[in-house]
């Protein structure tokens, strides 16, 4: 008995019968539903960021006194040099990505390989990029102290330049040690231990009369408020409670935890995303090589991750607009 195939009449399309919404295939409308849930997504979180900053606008760090940090230049004041310098390669790759995928309309296979090379190599490099900044951001700089009331006091010398912690803390004996689970029956992660405690910077302060405390309040020229020498040595002693270190989602040297808290978040968000397209580009990569996409006739894999790169590029453009330019 001679089999039977049955027709459906979706051969050679993506969708079925006559259907063929905006003139896309249906891989491509599904990258574009996705594109549009993950931008409601990233509006949410930047929009609880514009409500967070805006409750704590007298307070919030000033992003040029944060992000000052250059590789291979240790000590170099370069406010948002880097950041720009990620920006601009992130932006390159959204460039090079776009020539892929017009490669790919040609049929150009060995272009389509070189463009998305370079796409790759410069998500790799941002994907570094964000890496070391996370490591400069954890780590600190300068250092502070917290308040009972969670506020930051900064150390600033006569001329308004802050100053490190260990270029004026006092050498005092102590018998600090970290929280281990041998101390104790219920245990908690203790976390890293400020390298100086409160006792060394009191006594450091005190013996360096040139140096200020500078208050994460902003003035109305949008500059911390230095307190005078007295008001500085009152505040240290009736309200300063603990060293802190760099930042974590707790504590943060540079102002309001919220600010770490988010930076941390909408920044790791945006990495992962850019380290999925970085993995996906590679796999597509991979079969432009082996020569999948020209026997198929069409490179709409190429084109539908390109899709996916310019979001994530687009995002990184809001997110540093908002985050670090405002």
């Amino acid at each position: 008995m001679d089999a039977t195939a049955v027709r459906t009449g979706t051969e050679g399309k993506t969708w079925g019968g006559d259907t063929n919404p905006l003139k896309a295939s249906y891989g491509k409308m599904m990258m574009w539903f996705f594109i549009l849930s993950d931008a409601l997504t990233f509006s949410a979180f930047l929009a609880a960021y514009g409500f967070s900053r805006f409750k704590y606008m007298d307070e919030w760090p000033i992003a040029d006194e944060v992000f000052t940090h250059f590789p291979f230049l240790h000590g170099v004041d370069a406010p948002m040099y880097y950041v720009a310098l990620m920006t601009f390669i992130l932006i390159f790759s959204s460039v090079t990505m776009v020539l892929a995928v017009d490669a790919g309309h040609h049929m150009k296979k060995n272009s389509v390989i070189w463009y998305m090379f370079f796409t790759i190599i410069g998500g790799v490099i941002f994907v570094g990029s964000q890496a070391w900044e996370w490591a400069n951001f954890i780590s600190g700089e300068y250092g502070a102290v917290e308040t009972k009331a969670g506020r930051i006091l900064q150390f600033v010398n006569a001329e308004g330049e802050q100053v490190a912690l260990e270029s004026f803390a006092a050498d005092i004996p102590t018998d600090r040690a970290m929280l281990t689970k041998s101390d104790a029956l219920w245990y908690e992660s203790e976390g890293t231990m400020a390298e100086y405690d409160l006792a060394e910077i009191v006594e450091g302060f005190k013996a360096n009369p040139d140096l200020l405390i500078r208050t994460e309040i902003l003035t109305e020229s949008n500059e911390k408020t230095i307190l005078s020498r007295e008001e500085s040595l009152e505040r240290l002693e009736r309200d300063a409670i603990g060293v802190v270190q760099g930042a974590n989602l707790y504590h943060n040297e540079y102002g309001p935890p919220l600010f770490a808290d988010f930076f941390f978040f909408i920044t790791g968000f945006h990495g992962f995303h850019v380290l999925s397209g970085v993995i996906i580009n590679i796999i597509i990569f991979i079969n432009v090589i082996l020569g999948t996409y020209e026997r198929r006739g069409s490179y709409e894999m190429v084109e539908k991750v390109g899709l996916y790169w310019h979001f994530v590029d687009l995002v990184w453009v809001f997110v540093f607009t908002f985050f670090y330019l405002v």
